[in-house]
């Protein structure tokens, strides 16, 4: 490969949350002697960024003025020609295009415009917990549509259930997730078609969060929601950033896609009333650098290396770890282990798990506040050798020690 997905670099004290919580006071315990963290559990890369972004911010930090300013016309025509060639959308212009803080931001502002404080949005189980905690902390009630595993352990919408819950709590808003977050269900087309008819039918207006979009692992191809018909290019605000992409979360920085005059406007004039709702300019230069020639080289060696990541975990869990069931993902970096038989067969509760695996450096996530009740949710974007070690460790002195 051009690009190196196998050096395992140093992130302690560098302001990385995902080492730098561990053993500190309040976060997570610290892992028994002679076991060095690996960290397994908060949604960015231990991959370094394509060079091309790190060039793009520098050249412009020489210029030594930062003051105010206005998106360049290259930001816009970034994201056009991103979209078109990853994603085949056609008939995007920069006026559909509006800056957003990040996703939760977003999606807070069209359910603003949706509904009102205290109404009833749709969302899927499991979730993605910055959603249930931002629609919880801005007072609308969450009705949960669950996801069920078909019978070749594939997650699917249960569009029953969903008609079900949206006739009986008078539902007018959904989030949808595409991919999906944690599951990593990649939807087809024909799923997508079929959920959009089923809002349209009962007036529900979407947010589809495709933050995830550029992550398709090998045999997959990302769908955009607003794609799947006129009416779901009408009444969806879509919602992407290069964040997850190039492992810039740090920089904060994404943006809408609205084809509705009407909503759009009354969406950027949501997003605008708190006053914080701004483009950095180095996030700016950021997506400049991702979304050029070598972003999309780049990414296309990523996708292979998660793709190969997958296999090998998904591989690794079915020959080790009995009792242990996974939902090989389609797309993302994010695993959702079922540890329920697991944890019965052997008498252990999910935090004891939980806490075997910390002892011995592999941090992993709970994933009980995404709606899984006997879940842990495994990050797998590290560099093979360290994801190898990991699931050695898990196996030699958690689920076969």
């Amino acid at each position: 490969m051009k690009y190196d997905f196998t050096s395992v670099i140093e992130r302690r004290g560098l302001d990385a949350l995902a080492v730098d919580e561990v053993g500190r006071p309040g976060g997570c315990p610290a892992p028994r002697a002679g076991f060095d963290p690996i960290p397994m559990w908060v949604a960015d890369m231990n991959f370094a960024t394509v060079p091309s972004v790190p060039q793009a911010m520098l050249e412009r930090v020489r210029h030594p003025l930062y003051g105010y300013f206005y998106p360049r016309e290259e930001y816009f025509q970034a994201i056009v020609d991103w979209q078109r060639d990853r994603n085949g959308v056609s008939g995007l212009s920069k006026e559909h295009i509006g800056y957003e803080n990040g996703v939760l931001g977003g999606a807070v502002s069209a359910l603003n415009v949706f509904c009102s404080r205290g109404g009833s949005v749709l969302l899927h189980t499991p979730a993605y917990v910055g959603f249930t905690g931002a629609l919880a902390n801005n007072g609308w009630h969450i009705v949960h549509s669950p996801l069920v595993l078909d019978e070749n352990g594939v997650y699917r919408m249960d569009f029953d259930d969903m008609e079900r819950k949206i006739v009986d709590h008078k539902i007018h808003a959904a989030v949808f997730c595409s991919p999906h977050n944690p599951c990593g269900r990649v939807w087809e087309r024909w799923e997508l078609e079929r959920a959009m008819a089923l809002f349209q039918k009962h007036g529900v207006m979407v947010v589809s969060d495709e933050i995830w979009s550029d992550l398709v692992l090998d045999g997959h191809r990302h769908v955009p929601t607003q794609s799947v018909s006129e009416d779901a290019r009408r009444r969806t605000v879509a919602l992407y950033a290069p964040s997850k992409t190039f492992n810039l979360a740090g920089l904060v920085g994404g943006y809408h896609i609205i084809y509705d005059k009407t909503l759009r406007e009354r969406v950027e004039k949501e997003s605008s009333l708190c006053h914080y709702n701004e483009m950095n300019l180095m996030s700016m230069y950021a997506l400049l650098g991702a979304y050029g020639p070598e972003g999309r080289e780049w990414v296309d060696e990523l996708r292979q290396v998660l793709t190969e990541n997958v296999e090998y975990a998904c591989g690794y869990i079915a020959r080790r770890f009995a009792g242990v069931r996974v939902s090989k993902p389609q797309g993302t970096y994010m695993l959702f282990l079922d540890c329920a038989r697991w944890c019965e067969a052997h008498g252990r509760s999910l935090d004891q798990l939980l806490r075997a695996g910390w002892d011995v450096g592999v941090y992993w996530q709970d994933g009980r506040p995404f709606h899984g009740p006997s879940h842990i949710r495994v990050n797998l974007a590290l560099p093979l050798s360290r994801v190898e070690e990991a699931f050695r460790r898990l196996d030699q002195f958690v689920f076969n020690g």
